[in-house]
């Protein structure tokens, strides 16, 4: 029995052997009618809860279109000439619409990254910049707190336009929706205020009503809102297959609906062994972005169960807080009363991982080098066929094993009847 499972931008074989239990967990079949761009014209030929981007439009406006970086799949070269040709439509010339690149609290991006994000044309057609927390204006605060500071193009801008994908997240619920604007085109320390609620329980992937974390973001529409948001789900292949546009709470909700047919997978049983995959680059890019995979792993593996986490992270931990905090501290354990003393942006992951760690073993199969993954309370294994033989090795046979090879996309829950 093999496998394929994402590994930076290839795939490797893993094989089971037929005597041990396997599940791989896929996504639900769902009806889709139109794929791709077709997709996401139809969208905006019939928003959720708003006249079409063209009608909201005026000439003499300034026009911020906000989309995802490098980190995240959101096929934004396929997104925005439907958007721009909307935009046109509407009376905005191409010289009035500025492309922002939502870094949150990542890394700025080379030319070439630009280019690939939103395809040469574009980028030669329109102005593309990356969001930068040190340009950003004070526009007030939240009810919960969090102070409210955006990018200045984007908080000047007369009308926001935000693309993105539609994903689980593990404490914000789910992505997309103004997300794009708060942690996107935030600054360091609003986004820690924000992140800092990750620690109630309310804050998880799948939960949006009661999210203090989710409440938060939306709040912020309050002072700088998307005006019309153009939200996808990708399948597995990351091809587009369905498409909400429109108003940011409503046709975002839409699209959270449409993600939980596909991707909310009930499982009978929790596994021993748990294999989990991000689904390649760019969700492997960095251990900061593959330990989303990781945390949806968590639901589907018992307490004292093994998880083999593949995740390529090929640039290394991927964050200077992250690091810190996963190299400094002598025990996991420890990162988790530490981030209850002083959240930190960054650490969060640093404790989310940490979290995982106190139900279950971790063997990782990546580019890290060895010595640095056992400094990190990992363990580290050249390949995932060794990483399957040694955790069946330490489990009682049959073992009852999980594969997730889309591990940052579907959310296992165990079914009531179990």
């Amino acid at each position: 029995m093999k496998v394929l499972f994402g590994y930076g931008k290839e795939k490797i074989s893993v094989s089971f052997d037929k005597d041990d239990y396997l599940s791989v967990l896929k996504p639900n079949k769902v009806d889709i009618k139109l794929t791709g761009e077709k997709e996401v014209r139809r969208s905006l030929n019939s928003p959720i809860g708003s006249r079409p981007l063209s009608e909201r439009v005026r000439t003499g406006q300034k026009i911020a279109i906000i989309t995802s970086d490098i980190t995240r799949p959101v096929p934004t070269h396929r997104i925005l000439p439907e958007v721009l040709e909307e935009l046109n439509r509407g009376g905005i010339p191409d010289k009035d619409i500025t492309v922002v690149f939502a870094l949150g609290s990542h890394r700025k991006h080379t030319e070439e990254e630009k280019r690939h994000l939103v395809g040469r044309e574009i980028y030669e057609r329109i102005k593309c910049i990356d969001s930068d927390s040190d340009e950003c204006i004070y526009l007030g605060k939240t009810s919960y707190g969090t102070p409210v500071e955006i990018f200045r193009p984007v908080a000047e801008a007369d009308f926001r336009v935000c693309i993105g994908n539609i994903e689980y997240h593990y404490f914000a619920g789910y992505s997309g929706g103004m997300k794009a604007i708060m942690p996107g085109v935030s600054t360091r320390s609003a986004i820690q205020a924000n992140h800092s609620r990750m620690v109630l329980p309310e804050a998880s992937a799948g939960a949006i009503d009661q999210n203090p974390i989710r409440k938060d973001i939306d709040e912020v529409a309050k002072f700088c809102p998307a005006d019309f948001i153009v939200n996808v789900v990708l399948d597995e292949n990351r091809e587009i297959i369905h498409c909400v546009s429109g108003h940011h709470i409503e046709a975002h909700r839409e699209g959270c609906r449409f993600l939980d047919k596909m991707y909310k997978l009930e499982i009978p049983e929790l596994a021993d062994i748990l294999v989990v995959s991000a689904g390649g680059y760019p969700k492997d890019i960095n251990m900061y972005q593959a330990q989303k995979a990781l945390d949806n792993a968590q639901y589907a593996v018992r307490e004292g169960g093994i998880i083999i986490w593949i995740a390529s992270c090929s640039e290394g931990l991927g964050e200077k807080t992250f690091e810190k905090w996963m190299t400094e501290h002598k025990k996991s354990s420890e990162i988790i009363s530490h981030i209850q003393k002083d959240f930190k942006l960054g650490a969060h992951k640093a404790a989310a991982i940490a979290k995982v760690l106190q139900k279950a073993r971790i063997m990782l199969v990546s580019d890290l080098d060895a010595d640095l993954v056992r400094r990190i309370h990992l363990e580290p294994f050249a390949s995932a066929e060794s990483a399957v033989r040694a955790a069946v090795r330490d489990t009682q046979s049959p073992a009852r094993i999980i594969a997730m090879p889309y591990g940052a996309s579907v959310l296992p829950v165990l079914s009531p009847k179990s």
